[in-house]
């Protein structure tokens, strides 16, 4: 396993993380349990999960994930062995996620009712890295879109309210370090900028969406990142699955997440998304390669990104995609990847 530190921390991450989102939805308690009792085997000792797990979010299965992570501390006494990290939900009409509230939202008192509930969830009493998991304005995190459309934030918590509830938790022992998530250029160095100065918790990661398909970090934040050591956790490396070449030509496999929840995932599905997976998946295989070790290999080697998070429902694709840590691309395939981007640039973002 190879490992990074987690900002400017003193914490080693592996550069493969443990992604949970389908725990409690596809998988069971029995199933969750076998990951992580392999992935810790394998020297995986970085763990993502989030208060709304499982996905897709609904009531019934909100928290399942996080309990059977707390399940699994509570049998293996591992929890010292393992770097959690855990995300608060930013604004939405989500009205059953937090009681007495019409909306969430990122101010201080959900934010404390969040983390405590997220502590009893998981069986312990803190967190190592907590982070935001979208923006409280509308940024339009998940639209799809490459260009920033400006919609009006004022009735949005502010950046700096949200920053000084998170410092709260670090202060209180509930939290260790702190983190972002479907953020922006602008949004990361607001963070930064009251961290200096209030001196008060920085933020030690980003948490966006990366992979062969859409490569948005580089253009805005992959400088940022590697200058102020705010390392990108990049989530969704197989592009929900497309990116393992399971659903070419068309290929619907059966309780495959877009079997289930085809219209919930509706991002790596474009006009050209088809084309640029057929010229990766080729590529691929001109190589010998494992076609999906190459897309997460292809994260986990960027300068700005700390560890890629990867997620699995079967333990044969769990085993593939940590063995990915073992291959190498050369120079050629690295230019040839450059070449299909510069044909197909970011089909999906």
């Amino acid at each position: 396993m190879n490992y990074k530190k987690l900002g400017k921390t003193n914490l080693k991450v592996s550069t493969i993380c443990l992604g949970t989102m389908t725990w409690g939805e596809q998988n069971s308690i029995k199933e969750a349990f076998q990951q992580m009792d392999y992935a810790v085997d394998q020297e995986v000792n970085f763990f993502d999960t989030a208060e709304l797990y499982a996905v897709p979010m609904k009531p019934e299965t909100r928290g399942k994930t996080s309990q059977f992570i707390g399940e699994w501390f509570l049998k293996t006494k591992k929890r010292s062995k393992i770097i959690l990290a855990d995300k608060v939900a930013g604004a939405s009409g989500m009205s059953w996620m937090r009681p007495d509230s019409e909306k969430t939202s990122l101010n201080k008192k959900q934010i404390e009712f969040a983390i405590d509930r997220s502590l009893k969830d998981l069986k312990t009493d803190y967190i190592d890295l907590y982070q935001v998991h979208w923006p409280d304005r509308p940024s339009g995190p998940f639209s799809g879109k490459l260009e920033y459309e400006h919609k009006d934030s004022n009735n949005s918590v502010s950046i700096e309210e949200t920053l000084d509830a998170l410092n709260n938790l670090v202060k209180a022992g509930k939290a260790r370090h702190v983190g972002i998530s479907n953020e922006t250029a602008w949004g990361t160095n607001q963070y930064l900028k009251y961290s200096e100065q209030k001196k008060i918790t920085r933020i030690v990661s980003i948490q966006n969406a990366y992979n062969l398909l859409n490569r948005k970090f580089e253009v805005d934040l992959s400088e940022i990142a590697i200058r102020e050591k705010v390392g990108l956790l990049a989530y969704s490396p197989l592009a929900s699955g497309y990116l393992s070449g399971k659903y070419r030509n068309g290929a619907m496999p059966k309780n495959s997440r877009m079997d289930l929840f085809y219209d919930f995932w509706p991002r790596y599905r474009t006009v050209n998304s088809e084309k640029a997976i057929e010229e990766y998946w080729n590529l691929a295989k001109n190589f010998n390669l494992d076609f999906a070790q190459m897309s997460i290999k292809f994260c986990e080697i960027q300068p700005f990104v700390t560890s890629v998070i990867i997620g699995a429902t079967k333990m044969e694709q769990l085993k593939t995609n940590i063995d990915s840590v073992d291959i190498n691309l050369d120079k050629e395939i690295i230019k040839k990847i450059g070449e299909i981007q510069k044909k197909y640039t970011n089909p999906c973002t």
